[in-house]
C-alpha cells in the first residue's frame, strides 16, 4: 500500500494533559515515556494525520497501522515471517484444487459492543467494499474470489453469483478464479476487514465515503483495541478493548498516535521522553545514534519501494522515451549512500529483494547515453524546448531530499529543470489518484510477501494505478501468472511484466526503504515487521 504525513507537536517544555492525564506544571520530574510505563500507554510517532480509518477507503500505511488495532481480518500476520496466523477465524481448510476455502469462526469472536461476530458480517463487508459505487480504490484485493471483480466493475449485478457463501454463523465459505496460494495472507489486509453493518447504517448509506461512522463515540470494531480520543493534527487514542476474543494477552491500556511528519521533530520529542517510539530518525543523526552503545536506533528491512510515477496522460510524459531518459539518468547509488547515509538500498527493480521467492531479473541501471539519445529522440536535444517540470513529493524528511539531488541529477545530464512541491500525503494521493499531477514520488510497501503485490497495481484500471498508464501486453502476463500453478511458471510471467513496466517506465523505481527509528528500552516484543504492520496486542512496557 502507498507508504507514506503530520502534526505540530513541539518538543517538550511544558505539556499539560499530553495523555488526557494532567502534568501540573514543569517541576514535575515524571516524563510522559516515564508515565506511559506506569500507566500501560504506548506513546508512538505515526508520521501523517490519517485520512480515514474506515478499512475500506484506507489506502495509506500509517492509517492501516491505526486500523490493524481497531479492526481483525479471518487471518492476522505474523510480523517477522509475514505468514498468516489464525485471526476472528481458528482455522481454515483448502479444497484440493485450490479454489474453495473454508473459514471456521471463533465462537468468542464480537463486536466491541458485545454483538455476535458472524459469518454474514464478512459477506455483508465484502459486498460493501465490492459495490462500485463506493468506488474503493483497493477493491481489487478482493478479485480473486470468484466473479468479485466482475461485480466490482457492474458486469455482475447479483451479488449472490460472487464466490462469497454464509454456510452458518460461524462458517463462511470463498470461492475463487483461480488457485490463490496465498489467500490467507489476504485476508490479513484491511480490505478484508469485517465493518459492523448497523453502525454504518445508523450514520449513513453503506457506500456513503464521508459516513461519520468511524468517529469517536461511533466507531464499533473487532480489534484488541478501540477508539477513544481523535484530535486531528494531534494525536489519536486507541484503548484496549476488554471484549476482543484474546483480551487477556493484550498488555497495553492505550496506544497514543502522533502524526508528527518531521522527523527532526520526532527525534527531539523521543530525547525529551515525550515518545517510545518514531516513526523516522533524522538521516543527518543515523551516524550519531548507530555510534551509542545501546543504541535506541533500528535498520529494518521493509517490503518498500520508493519511485517516480509519471502522469502519462500528461505531456512531456505521454512520450515514453522521455519517461525513460529521464529515469536512465537516475544514479541510485549516489540517492542510497549521499543522500540517505546507507539507511535505504538502490532500487533498479520495482519489486524489492526478499519478496517471496521472487528475484528480479530485469534492471533500469544508470545509462547517460541512451538517456540523452532517447531525449534528442523525442524531440528535446539537451533539454531545448522541454518546460520546467513541476514534480509533487510528500512534505517529509526524505522525498524533498531525494527530489533536490534528481534536481541537480537532471540539469547537469539531460538539461532538464523541475520544481519541486511538497504536500501533506492526503493531498499528495487525492492529486495522483485524480491524475493532477505531472510527475510525483510516492512509495508502495507490499500487502503480501509475493511480486504480484507489486506489479498487480499496474494494470490497466487498477484503483491504485496513478500513472494513467495501460498496456495490454503488461495485464496478459500477469493474467497467465494469474493462472498458474507451478511456481517457475509463475515466477517468469512476473519477470517479463516487470521487464516491460521498467522499459515503458510509467514509473521509475529510484530506493528500497527501511524501517529507521527510535525505540525505548521499556518497550518490549516490538519485532521487525517487512510489511510494516504489526500486532499491537503483543506489545509490552517494561523496565
Amino acid at each position: 500500500m502507498p507508504f507514506f504525513r503530520r502534526s505540530a507537536f513541539v518538543p517538550f517544555l511544558c505539556v499539560v494533559g499530553l495523555l488526557g492525564l494532567s502534568l501540573s506544571s514543569c517541576a514535575k520530574r515524571e516524563t510522559p515515556v516515564e508515565e506511559g510505563l506506569r500507566t500501560k500507554t504506548l506513546l508512538i510517532g505515526n508520521q501523517n494525520e490519517p485520512a480515514s480509518l474506515d478499512p475500506h477507503i484506507i489506502d495509506a500505511l500509517t492509517d492501516g497501522i491505526i486500523a490493524n488495532t481497531l479492526f481483525e481480518g479471518l487471518a492476522t500476520l505474523d510480523e517477522e515471517t509475514s505468514r498468516p496466523l489464525p485471526g476472528v477465524a481458528e482455522r481454515w481448510e483448502t479444497s484440493a484444487d485450490g479454489l474453495t476455502y473454508t473459514f471456521h469462526l471463533r465462537a468468542n469472536a464480537v463486536w466491541s459492543n458485545g454483538d455476535p461476530l458472524t459469518a454474514r458480517d464478512f459477506a455483508y463487508s465484502f459486498q460493501r467494499l465490492l459495490t462500485p459505487s463506493f468506488g474503493a480504490s483497493y477493491s481489487f484485493m478482493l478479485w480473486p474470489i470468484k466473479n468479485a471483480e466482475r461485480f466490482n466493475k457492474g458486469e455482475v449485478k447479483d451479488f449472490s453469483a460472487v464466490g462469497v457463501e454464509v454456510v452458518d454463523d460461524r462458517t463462511l465459505r470463498v470461492r475463487l478464479e483461480n488457485p490463490t496460494p496465498y489467500l490467507p495472507a489476504l485476508t490479513t489486509h484491511q480490505t478484508w476487514f469485517p465493518v459492523h453493518r448497523a453502525t454504518i447504517e445508523k450514520f449513513g448509506k453503506a457506500d456513503d465515503r464521508a459516513n461519520r461512522w468511524t468517529q469517536p463515540g461511533n466507531l464499533i470494531g473487532n480489534g484488541p483495541f478501540t477508539l477513544v480520543e481523535w484530535k486531528p493534527n494531534a494525536r489519536l487514542t486507541v484503548a484496549k478493548n476488554p471484549r476482543y476474543w484474546d483480551s487477556t494477552q493484550t498488555q497495553l491500556e492505550r496506544i497514543v498516535f502522533f502524526p508528527i511528519e518531521k522527523a527532526d521533530i520526532e527525534d527531539l520529542n523521543f530525547r525529551a521522553g515525550q515518545m517510545h517510539l518514531t516513526f523516522d530518525v533524522p538521516k543527518s543523526k543515523l551516524a550519531t545514534y548507530r555510534a551509542q552503545s545501546p543504541s535506541p536506533l533500528r535498520i529494518e528491512p521493509l517490503l518498500n519501494t520508493t519511485y517516480l510515477n509519471f502522469n502519462t496522460t500528461k505531456p512531456p510524459f505521454t512520450d515514453p522515451r522521455v519517461r525513460r531518459a529521464l529515469s536512465l539518468a537516475v544514479d541510485r547509488t549516489a540517492l542510497s549512500q549521499n543522500v540517505l547515509s546507507g539507511a535505504f538500498l538502490a532500487a533498479p527493480t520495482m519489486v524489492p529483494p526478499a519478496c517471496g521467492d521472487y528475484v528480479s531479473t530485469a534492471k533500469v541501471t544508470r545509462d547517460l547515453d541512451a538517456a540523452r539519445r532517447l531525449l534528442a529522440e523525442a524531440g528535446f536535444p539537451g533539454g531545448k524546448g522541454l518546460p520546467t517540470i513541476p514534480v509533487q513529493v510528500l512534505n517529509d524528511e526524505n522525498q524533498p531530499r531525494i527530489m533536490e539531488a534528481l534536481q541537480a541529477m537532471w540539469l547537469k545530464e539531460l538539461g532538464v529543470k523541475i520544481t519541486i512541491e511538497p504536500f501533506e500525503q492526503k493531498t499528495l494521493f487525492q492529486n495522483q489518484q485524480n491524475l493532477q499531477h505531472t510527475l510525483a514520488m510516492l512509495g508502495w510497501t507490499g500487502d503480501y510477501a509475493d511480486a504480484s503485490t507489486f506489479l498487480d497495481i499496474f494494470r490497466t484500471g487498477n484503483g491504485q494505478n496513478w500513472t494513467g498508464w495501460g498496456n495490454k501486453e503488461f495485464d496478459a502476463l500477469l493474467d497467465q501468472a494469474a493462472r498458474t500453478v507451478d511456481p517457475r511458471a509463475r515466477q517468469a510471467f512476473f519477470q517479463q511484466a516487470e521487464a516491460l513496466l521498467l522499459t515503458q517506465a510509467p514509473i521509475s523505481p529510484l530506493v528500497h526503504r527501511a524501517r529507521t527509528y527510535l525505540v525505548h528500552p521499556t518497550v518490549k516484543n516490538w519485532a521487525p515487521a517487512p510489511l510494516g504492520t504489526r500486532r499491537f496486542q503483543l506489545i509490552r512496557l517494561e523496565k
